[in-house]
């Protein structure tokens, strides 16, 4: 089964039938045809299979899983193809990332979700643990959904990633989370995001060694 869904999710990307002088990769979902820019020479600006995961899984439970009209942010958005996706299925969508990547996001935004969405996606600097309440205060910034995909890799801001969670994570908040596991530094991730979240497994592809996680606040019921 793991193999059969894998090679479906793969089947999305298609390549161009010529060298351009972008360079771009293609993809299939919610029925329109993706062309994301990319730069292979910046982690931030390549779509990891991780993305590809979770955008499948939100075109494939489009009904229990409806976006339509939900306000979504995802963090660490790089080429933006998660937050392409969720907003052709409806969302109202922040993609966010460090300054660096943004004009690339915005660009790639722009080009595949123009007078084709609902509502269109906007595109804010975010940097993991910095002036959070400044730039996304908590009395005004309700999302419910988190979405993020390949954010936990050998990097030292791990102790800001998780604060981001948090700050971003209200009671009836759903977080979507499709990870790449890879050193054991960085599973351990895992446990300690555990002592803020109930995690769930929904999907897992050990051929890829990715796991689709949704989570929410432990302490939602007592609120």
């Amino acid at each position: 089964e793991d193999e059969q869904i894998v090679a479906e999710i793969m089947e999305r990307r298609f390549f161009p039938d010529h060298i351009a002088y972008k360079t771009w990769e293609g993809f299939h979902f919610a029925g329109h045809e993706i062309r994301i820019t990319e730069a292979t020479d910046c982690y931030g600006a390549v779509v990891w299979p991780s993305a590809l995961v979770l955008c499948y899984f939100l075109e494939t439970h489009s009904k229990q899983c409806n976006l339509i009209d939900k306000n979504v942010i995802e963090i660490g958005a790089g080429t933006g193809l998660v937050s392409i996706v969720a907003s052709l299925l409806g969302a109202f969508v922040t993609a966010t990332d460090l300054p660096e990547l943004l004009g690339n996001l915005q660009y790639n935004i722009l080009q595949n979700t123009k007078q084709k969405c609902k509502h269109q996606p906007c595109v804010k600097e975010l940097s993991w643990g910095i002036d959070l309440e400044k730039n996304f205060p908590r009395s005004s910034c309700h999302f419910d959904y988190i979405m993020a995909a390949d954010v936990v890799y050998h990097h030292p801001f791990l102790d800001e990633l998780l604060l981001t969670f948090d700050h971003l994570c209200k009671n009836d908040t759903v977080i979507l989370w499709a990870m790449k596991f890879r050193l054991e530094n960085e599973n351990r991730f895992v446990d300690r995001f555990q002592t803020l979240f109930d995690l769930e497994m929904i999907s897992n592809f050990p051929s890829l060694n990715i796991a689709l996680y949704k989570a929410m606040r432990k302490d939602r019921m007592k609120a």
